[in-house]
């Protein structure tokens, strides 16, 4: 069987596998006892051992299987939990992602040993043997242990004729009892594992009880196949008793049984009913050992279904440009336009946004995908640095785009390290303050409107607002005597420059001024802004605000010169009508007065460098956009009208121009580009 085919699925499946791993070891660590976390552990690992030896990856097989003896022993509580084991469980974690990214990345598990994960493991199992080897010798009662006999089985006549077949064409008939362990929890699973061994070298014709019952755990703790097959029976027996929680095999070869004489005085089949037979015999077998067959059995069907991410870019590109079409086909003149002219029009453009509406809910993905990789990280970074640090997540059902969600890791990553490093004490000093040993972070998220807002709390010291004011002075950046003059707010935005860092030393996790540096660039890229909150030693708290998308948005068109440029509209706050003579000039700086407040005033067609006839007007356009909790004024020549428009990357040549983001195609065919707010400001 070619088994590329399924790579796709395997990895992805895989991912979840591990994430799901990750989840429970932490979960694991704080409540040692817990044997459901324990029995869900062993799952995955057993599902990740199937699948990788399936797929012929055999260093993940015989990883996961060591695990799987670990935590046998573990449920059956031959062993603890502790913080040694634990590091060993967390390593073994690490090595099955670095093999399945591995595999992503190249279709093979690369050349990372990690058999001294596979030593300890097995050095672990060992001890656990030898403490219970002495207790599976004898009964509860002292005797011996009890013996299983071979059940004899009914066989009706379609049984016998496939048997009989078999030994025309020289196979072998083999009645197989598996006896599993009484401490086996999940008894259908571990047959299933047995099932699928005993495909691999035969067909199973008949089971006692019946595949639906075994796979509702309906059954004791033994089962019993019939299997033909070309192969020794010594093979079965090595093979079956090499999968754990197998207490017993017993194995005896059937022999083959006269025809029946029916009823109607007829003998057997014929010799091509008996090929139809053993055809319709094969493919029945093909449903037993299928999983997905045996769920078919009960009529289930699936729900969900898994759509590579690219085709519904493609979607999405294509209902795109729908809604170009029709905003195309509104703008056209055809003279006098009829009633049902414009209905169709309105008709239609409610049918192209609940299409984009569709097609975009599709897209959306929960933050959770994002989240549920930091409790780990959290972890491994406070037993670094010796702190005590706890994580509080909300609001992982909170859904973003997809092309958002890929993004937004990586200054979450950053954030949460310098709270870690930056923010949270050590365990000394927050109880000389007298605060709990263990610091919080927050990570929350909600929406807000359009947006979409994540939060990083920590309860601890606060930025030290003197010390950044001494950097930016021993840097150069702002004298000693006009680094009184900055607000609150401005020293702070210097944390946000690149090589800027108030670390004493540099370290693996700080020091360098790049992770601030980089959460404010990638948040900007996406169209977002950070904000930051703090009190100096109660914490602090940095806040980004995200659109829910980055596909279709919401714009206001303007004109400069002779050029027409988009601004998103969730960043404008207002546009107003001013005369030029209630322009002052401040620092050199354009601003104007505006219900008590001083807004600095930006000529877009300077910014830009469109070239413009220099006429007096009367009244001057001024569109008002936020920055946070900045104003600022963004000159116009003058204000086309809202529009929904779609957002078209600019390309690889035009990527560095930080005042656009990206571009859009009008009604009328032309191109307008859409400004980015926050590198103008």
């Amino acid at each position: 069987m070619d088994v590329n085919q399924y790579l796709d699925i395997f990895i992805e499946e895989s991912k979840e596998h591990v994430q799901c791993l990750n989840e429970s070891l932490l979960e694991l660590e704080k409540n040692p006892e817990d044997l459901d976390v324990i029995n869900e552990i062993f799952r995955v690992a057993h599902t990740l051992k199937g699948m990788s030896a399936t797929m012929g990856f055999n260093k993940m097989s015989t990883l996961t299987h060591d695990m799987e003896n670990v935590l046998q022993s573990l449920r059956n509580k031959e062993f603890t939990v502790n913080s040694e084991l634990m590091d060993i469980l967390f390593n073994c974690l690490d090595a099955l992602e670095s093999y399945v990214n591995s595999i992503a990345d190249t279709g093979n598990e690369g050349n990372n040993d990690y058999s001294h994960l596979i030593d300890l493991l097995g050095e672990i199992n060992n001890k656990m043997r030898n403490n219970a080897g002495r207790h599976e010798e004898t009964s509860s009662e002292g005797g011996q242990a009890e013996e299983i006999v071979s059940p004899t089985i009914e066989l009706n006549q379609y049984d016998r004729n496939a048997i009989n077949k078999a030994y025309e064409m020289g196979l072998n008939v083999y009645q197989i009892t598996v006896v599993l362990d009484s401490g086996c929890v999940l008894k259908s699973a571990r047959a299933f594992i047995i099932f699928q061994l005993l495909e691999r070298y035969g067909d199973i014709i008949k089971s006692v009880p019946k595949v639906e019952d075994i796979e509702d755990e309906n059954f004791d703790f033994n089962f019993t196949v019939v299997v033909v097959s070309k192969e020794d029976k010594q093979l079965f027996i090595n093979e079956i008793n090499s999968i754990s929680e197998v207490r017993n095999v017993i194995i005896k070869e059937m022999e083959s049984t006269p025809l029946h004489v029916r009823s109607d005085n007829t003998v057997g089949l014929s010799s091509q009913q008996n090929t139809d037979t053993a055809s319709e015999f094969e493919s029945e077998i093909a449903n037993v050992s299928d999983e997905h067959a045996i769920t078919n059995k009960k009529a289930k069907t699936g729900k969900t279904v898994r759509v590579d991410i690219n085709r519904l870019d493609v979607l999405l590109n294509l209902v795109s440009e729908l809604i170009i079409q029709k905003t195309r086909l509104e703008g056209l003149a055809v003279g006098e336009k009829s009633q049902a002219f414009t209905e169709t029009i309105e008709y239609l453009e409610r049918i192209t946004t609940s299409l984009h509406d569709a097609v975009m809910k599709v897209r959306m993905v929960p933050i959770e995908t994002v989240f549920n990789r930091f409790p780990r990280m959290v972890r491994d970074i406070s037993k670094e640095l010796g702190k005590e640090v706890n994580l509080v997540m909300s609001g992982e059902e909170t859904e973003l785009d997809r092309t958002v969600i890929d993004e937004i890791g990586e200054p979450l990553i950053h954030l949460l390290r310098n709270s870690i490093d930056h923010g949270i004490e050590p365990v000394e000093e927050r109880r000389r303050l007298g605060k709990p040993d263990a610091g919080q972070i927050f990570l929350r998220a909600y929406q807000d409107g359009s947006d979409v807002v994540i939060e990083c709390d920590d309860d601890g010291q606060g930025i030290n607002i003197n010390k950044v004011k001494s950097k930016i002075i021993e840097k150069g950046l702002v004298s000693k005597e006009l680094v009184g003059n900055l607000s609150k707010k401005d020293v702070i935005d210097y944390l946000f420059r690149p090589s800027f860092s108030t670390a004493d030393k540099i370290t693996d996790i700080s020091g360098r001024g790049v992770g601030l540096d980089v959460v404010k660039h990638k948040i900007e890229s996406l169209g977002g802004i950070v904000d930051v909150e703090t009190e100096e030693g109660k914490g602090s708290k940095f806040i980004i605000r995200l659109p829910l998308t980055l596909a279709i948005i919401q714009a206001l068109l303007v004109v400069v010169g002779e050029e027409k440029y988009a601004i998103q509209l969730s960043s404008i706050n207002q546009i107003i009508k001013i005369s030029p003579d209630e322009i002052k000039k401040v620092q050199n700086q354009e601003v104007i007065l505006l219900r008590n407040n001083v807004i600095p005033i930006i000529r877009l067609d300077k910014v830009l460098d469109v070239p413009k006839e220099e006429k007096v007007e009367k009244k001057l356009t001024i569109v008002i956009v936020k920055k946070g909790d900045k104003l600022s004024g963004l000159l116009v020549d003058g204000i086309i009208g809202q529009q929904e428009i779609v957002q078209k990357p600019l390309g690889k040549l035009l990527s560095g121009i930080k005042i656009i983001t990206s571009a859009t195609i009008l009604g009328d065919g032309n191109v307008a580009l859409i400004l980015d707010v926050n590198s103008i400001v």
